[in-house]
């Protein structure tokens, strides 16, 4: 994803809650990052989620903050907070507990903010708490590779 943006000189960031980070980490742990990645915000409290990202307060109390609303909600403040060209947001339940109804543990929104719009996608991944996760950090420098390519064309 990384070099996929520094080649199309592309910015990047992140809004994070169940992955405390790790997207954020992916993306500058590869040489060269500090070019494109502008930045991430690790937003784990529904209060920061508003405060600091701009959800609205009655999309997290009609929603919930496990949500595509939610998630769309957080890409488009981390865009406009960071001022980059693709931002990624994620929510969701890493476990072992927090199920909801219709909400089982694995649960997990990811939406991508980009000047032509916000996308969101749903996964229900299985496993640990730590492969929840990690896949969830996969699914998501898969979804910016995409969104970088889309965008510097």
């Amino acid at each position: 994803a990384v070099a996929d943006a520094v080649r199309c000189r592309v910015s990047v960031g992140t809004a994070e809650s169940l992955t405390g980070g790790l997207i954020a980490g992916a993306l500058t742990s590869v040489p060269g990052s500090s070019a494109v990645v502008r930045g991430g915000v690790v937003s784990y409290a529904a209060e920061v989620k508003e405060s600091l990202l701009g959800v609205p307060p009655a999309t997290v109390r009609d929603e919930g903050v496990v949500s595509a609303e939610t998630a769309c909600a957080m890409a488009e403040g981390a865009r406009r907070q960071l001022g980059c060209d693709v931002s990624v947001a994620v929510t969701g339940i890493a476990g072992p507990g927090g199920a909801e109804p219709g909400k089982p543990v694995g649960t997990v929104w990811m939406a991508l903010a980009t000047a032509s719009g916000t996308e969101a996608f749903e996964f229900c991944f299985a496993g640990t708490r730590q492969q929840v996760r990690e896949q969830t950090v996969n699914a998501a420098l898969e979804r910016i590779r995409c969104a970088v390519v889309a965008v510097s064309e």
